[in-house]
């Protein structure tokens, strides 16, 4: 049945990764190449089933592939999943046998932090493959991409304010947002920064006290964030929040946070179109966490990652107009870029060697 998932799915190569002396079992899934080598994070997680691996590691691989398109990166889309348990099954082993697996698709796939995953899990990815990024300053690369992808989201802000409001003037507003991990926390500080009322939730109450604290934000509860009248929805925690129970409840005019995959199916995607709720595709706004880590292929510069993150405005003016242009959701417009992008840059003739990472400026040691 994997070759009709692959059919179905579009995935170019999936990689089964097993190391029994180490504890590995990971999956690897390159989904499309045509812009690039596949960069897209290593997730740890404890699945249930194999089969739950290789679905989630399929629609997350997939979901790259736009994310990159749409960013404008000369990338493709890849996911690894690591079937495990984060917080007691981590180690240096496991972490450097599943680098070489990395390593032996020459520079098909690139990884990155995920789910489960830090800065010192891929410094061990990094002593046995070049093919890392998000890997620490001291190495030449971009550390946590957190901030950036904060910052990006701020970006999509603006643009899905002004296409609302006609202005970008983000202290007239007031916010829900749902989720203070390292990205929520520093979105709700560039709100704060900008005088917004802000209203904030999250299952660990010492971060939700430290946004009131630090922050001036409103507390409410895990629930109650969904009847807040505020202006503008920000999920930046699990995915699936936008569903048959929550979308009715909200008031906002605005969704934009930075939380991935935040519509539980398409259908929802079209209810909140029919609503005259402005939705901010996720992969198209989170993308500053990517665009940031892509810089270290070609040699890190903070200054023009900083740049970079300024491009989602721009990502989140032309899916607005394709969303007009050809009356759809705004989900299927962002798509619709991407597929239009993957499309016209697979009818050049690439030469030789154009998708071979280069990485210049990193540092290596034992």
């Amino acid at each position: 049945m994997i070759f009709e998932t692959l059919d179905t799915f579009g995935h170019e190569q999936i990689v089964y990764c097993h190391n029994k002396d180490a504890g590995l079992k990971a999956i690897i899934a390159i989904h499309n190449t045509t812009l690039g080598p596949a960069l897209g994070g290593t997730r740890m997680w404890p699945y249930k089933s194999e089969q739950e691996a290789l679905n989630d590691v399929l629609r997350l691989s997939r979901g790259m592939t736009y994310k990159n398109a749409v960013a404008g990166l000369n990338l493709g889309g890849g996911k690894a999943v690591i079937i495990g348990n984060p917080a007691t099954d981590k180690s240096e082993v496991l972490f450097r046998a599943f680098g070489q697996f990395v390593e032996s698709l020459g520079g098909r796939y690139i990884t990155a932090e995920d789910v489960g995953i830090d800065v010192n899990d891929m410094e061990f990815v990094f002593r046995e493959t070049e093919y890392v990024t998000g890997v620490h300053q001291v190495h030449g690369g971009s550390g946590d991409p957190s901030p950036f992808t904060a910052y990006g989201t701020l970006q999509g802000l603006l643009a899905s304010l002004n296409k609302r409001f006609g202005d970008e003037e983000v202290g007239k507003y007031s916010y829900a947002v749902q989720g203070l991990g390292h990205v929520g926390m520093e979105y709700v500080k560039l709100l704060k920064e900008r005088g917004a009322k802000i209203f904030v939730t999250d299952i660990n109450q010492g971060l939700v006290d430290k946004a009131v604290s630090e922050y001036g934000a409103e507390a409410v509860g895990l629930d109650e964030i969904y009847d807040v009248a505020a202006d503008v929805y920000a999920p930046c925690a699990l995915g699936g929040t936008l569903n048959e129970e929550t979308l009715p409840r909200l008031k906002a005019k605005i969704i934009c946070g930075s939380a991935n995959n935040q519509l539980a199916n398409d259908a929802i995607g079209d209810e909140v179109q029919k609503r005259g709720i402005l939705y901010a595709p996720d992969y198209a706004v989170n993308a500053g966490g990517v665009m940031n880590v892509s810089l270290e292929i070609d040699g890190y510069n903070r200054e023009r990652a900083m740049r970079m993150m300024r491009t989602i405005y721009h990502n989140l003016a032309r899916i607005f107009e394709i969303s007009e242009r050809d009356g759809i959701p705004t989900y299927k417009a962002a798509d619709r870029l991407g597929e239009e992008r993957i499309a016209a840059i697979g009818k050049l003739k690439l030469p030789l060697g154009r998708g071979t990472p280069r990485f210049k400026g990193r540092i290596r040691g034992n």
